[in-house]
């Protein structure tokens, strides 16, 4: 990139650029959902198929809720009523730590069924179990109801349902006057269908069908009245099967025997996360709880493994980014690597081929542009949204060729280099003319889409990029991170480049590097806050708010020393640092909101990259802290599970971390945060290409004294490693065993 007019700026001057015109204010407010809360919702999902309950295992019938069964972007179930004698059941427990099938247990109430005597609270009780089969696009439930009281019962069992067919966008909060053919609910030989035609011409039909046959049915509900002896159980058993077409099927087609089989599609499920957790490298130690949570984030990141044709991804998170994602995928990819290296490979292959070809204002496309979003539901299919895919990211193609490099220091190989040079060159090409239009030297930002977001970068809600008074920031926008993102991403590549022999380009890359460097401390830095300003605005003027995003200055390697240093001790401080991790924004700041989305909040992905960065510059109690954070905060979240993100109330105020309310889980970079902290408190540096794995002075809490890494893939080798503690406190690395060519170094 070629810069124009450097000068010199501090927090507080604005620098006009000759010529300019004033511009309008247009910002669209974007956020992850509208929706009632979603915190202790119980989560399924096994391919592109998900279901979201409350603990009751119902979905409210109700409207502004988030539960539901969904696929392609469509909510095909947005009621669901389960009633005994009129009454609803209490829930008990509820689980779904296998990802593809959830358990409820319930019980009941006093009731009083219409004709019978009263019967007595907790003497009926409800395990109520859900499958998911990709195979056959359809969910199985097993619905097993036993009277434990002394006395014989008879009472209604009533099940009513609800589809309206939304599009994802559509509940999160797009008001969209359009909209398709809804048909009426309708009973066939006991199987009830609900039938859409969209504005896309494409029919979305979900057919239920029961076992037995229901005794009755009316409208949307079927009754079953049950008669049971003491001590006994009664099944219901329920297939939802899901279709999209371009044509309306002519009957509600009963769905094949395997369906039926619970069982089985639970099995199969778990053959294949028990595999998933065989086949990556394995992290296992004396705490027990950091067992659980390493456990957990592979088995959520398995469940959210998607494919398009025949490449996986990560899909960012359920239920609202359950798509292919160019930064979300790219980074969990990164966080992953040495985890699983061939899903990085199969990201890189996929979002290559949707690499941006032309020039597309509604798409907020360019030549050489890396996707932010893909969708496939009705409002995108329609247009009304631009998602087909969408361009409004300026980070994923950085992170992109970052993710390239790192491929090439983990395999050894330059294969895959090769085979994606040409969308190399238009990645480079894209950040040096499309992403500075201008010609300042940064890579900026401006939405161009009528329906784009207005900030895109990794906080990209609508009020995330704030000034020093908190107003929000006027594009285009050149992003503190982002800039880090390009330097080292053009030191990767020219890295890669030279190992193909093609010197000249590498040394024009780590030219720009390098100038990019320079220009990029002395613009950014604000004395004032000891830290990096969070982004320059379109008038070249420093955002001067202590963010998070100084933290991913660090991971970058752009940050000089003296610099780094006073960012990682400003992070540190209580009004960034909350004892769990690092809040989006210090908490002195007049936009601060501790459950904003971008305003305060705590993100473990943004955490990882941070400790990465602190470790980088030495400041290995830093790294520490967060990882000792992130153990401490996910040990009081259900299922050891990290979300997307939480609030950034301060520890000693509550004492457990507060959910946001609407917040992905499980969520893909929030998944891969803490593999990603292991390999960095471990100090691991891959040198696949000269058959070595080095150890950088490992730094491990104290409650941890051994840790055991299986299956570490490095080109074409693997090792088994264990770190012990010994009395004096030291840590030794003791090699298990070797595969292949492979050396093992420690380092401090």
């Amino acid at each position: 990139m070629t810069r124009r007019n450097p000068q010199r700026r501090d927090s507080g001057t604005a620098i006009q650029s000759p010529g300019r015109k004033p511009r309008a204010k247009r910002l669209i407010t974007t956020a992850p959902s509208v929706t009632a809360s979603l915190a202790d919702a119980i989560v399924i999902k096994y391919g592109n198929i998900f279901f979201l309950a409350p603990p009751c295992g119902e979905v409210p019938m109700t409207t502004g809720h988030g539960f539901g069964l969904y696929y392609h972007d469509c909510r095909y179930l947005n009621g669901y009523e389960l009633k005994i004698a009129d009454v609803h059941p209490e829930p008990l427990a509820a689980r779904a730590s296998e990802g593809a099938r959830a358990v409820f247990q319930l019980t009941t109430p006093d009731i009083h069924p219409p004709d019978g005597p009263r019967i007595h609270r907790e003497t009926v009780g409800i395990k109520w179990e859900r499958v998911i089969d990709p195979d056959h696009s359809s969910m199985h439930e097993t619905i097993e109801i036993q009277n434990f009281g002394a006395e014989a019962l008879r009472f209604p069992v009533t099940l009513t349902f609800r589809s309206s067919f939304e599009d994802v966008f559509e509940i999160r909060g797009l008001h969209w006057d359009k909209k398709g053919v809804l048909r009426r609910p309708k009973w066939v030989n006991g199987s009830l269908s609900f039938l859409y035609r969209g504005m896309d011409r494409l029919y979305r039909s979900l057919a239920i069908h029961c076992t037995p046959r229901p005794d009755e049915t009316k409208a949307a509900t079927a009754r079953f009245d049950v008669e049971l002896q003491p001590g006994e159980s009664r099944q219901i058993r329920l297939c939802l099967v899901l279709s999209e077409s371009d044509s309306a099927p002519e009957r509600c087609a009963e769905p094949p025997e395997a369906c039926w089989d619970v069982s089985r599609v639970a099995a199969l499920f778990r053959r294949s996360s028990e595999e998933w957790l065989i086949h990556e490298t394995q992290i296992a130690s004396n705490n027990v709880l950091l067992n659980k949570i390493f456990r957990r984030s592979l088995l959520d990141l398995h469940m959210l493994r998607t494919s398009i044709a025949n490449d996986r991804f990560f899909a960012a998170g359920v239920p609202w980014f359950v798509t292919l994602f160019g930064r979300d995928s790219l980074i969990t990819a990164l966080e992953t690597i040495s985890y699983a290296p061939e899903i990085a490979e199969e990201t890189l292959r996929l979002l290559a081929r949707y690499q941006g070809r032309e020039t597309n204002e509604w798409r907020d496309e360019e030549p050489g542009k890396i996707l932010h979003e893909l969708r496939v539901g009705e409002l995108a299919r329609s247009r009304e949204i631009p998602h087909t895919p969408y361009y409004g990211t300026v980070d994923a193609t950085p992170l992109f060729l970052i993710l390239l490099g790192r491929h090439a220091a983990w395999t050894g190989t330059l294969s895959l280099f090769k085979e994606l040079q040409p969308h190399v060159e238009r990645a480079l090409e894209w950040i040096d003319r499309y992403g500075d239009p201008s010609g300042i030297g940064y890579l900026t930002y401006r939405k161009n889409s009528e329906r784009g977001l207005v900030n895109q970068g990794w906080k990209d809600s609508g009020e995330a990029i704030v000034t020093a008074n908190g107003r929000p920031a006027e594009p285009p926008i050149a992003l503190a991170e982002v800039q880090g993102y390009v330097y080292r991403a053009k030191r990767a590549v020219a890295d890669l480049y030279e190992r193909a022999g093609i010197k000249d380009r590498a040394v024009q890359l780590r030219e720009q590097a390098n100038d990019l460097q320079r220009r990029f401390n002395y613009d950014f830095w604000c004395d004032d806050l000891g830290c990096y300003a969070l982004a320059l605005d379109g008038d070249l003027r420093p955002c001067a708010a202590v963010t998070s995003n100084a933290g991913q200055v660090l991971w970058s390697g752009i940050a000089s020393a003296d610099k780094a240093r006073r960012t990682i001790d400003r992070l540190m401080e209580p009004d960034m640092f909350n004892g769990w991790g690092v809040r989006t924004l210090s908490n002195r700041h007049p936009r601060y909101n501790p459950i904003g989305y971008h305003l305060g909040t705590v993100w473990p992905h943004d955490n990882a990259l941070i400790a990465a960065g602190c470790r980088r510059y030495d400041r290995p109690e830093a790294t520490k802290r967060i990882f000792v954070g992130m153990l401490e905060a996910a040990m009081d979240l259900p299922h050891f599970r990290l979300p997307e993100l939480f609030a950034g109330f301060d520890r000693f105020e509550y004492g457990a971390p507060v959910r946001y309310p609407v917040a992905c889980h499980p969520q893909a970079w929030a998944a891969g945060a803490i593999p990603y902290l292991i390999n960095t408190m471990l100090g691991l540096v891959p040198e696949a290409f000269d058959n070595r794995v080095r150890l950088l002075a490992p730094n491990l809490p104290d409650f941890i004294t051994v840790m055991e890494i299986k299956r570490l893939r490095v080109g074409q080798g693997s090792i088994d490693v264990r770190i012990r503690r010994k009395k004096d406190g030291t840590l030794t690395v003791e090699t298990l065993a070797v595969t292949g060519p492979l050396k093992v170094e420690r380092a401090g």
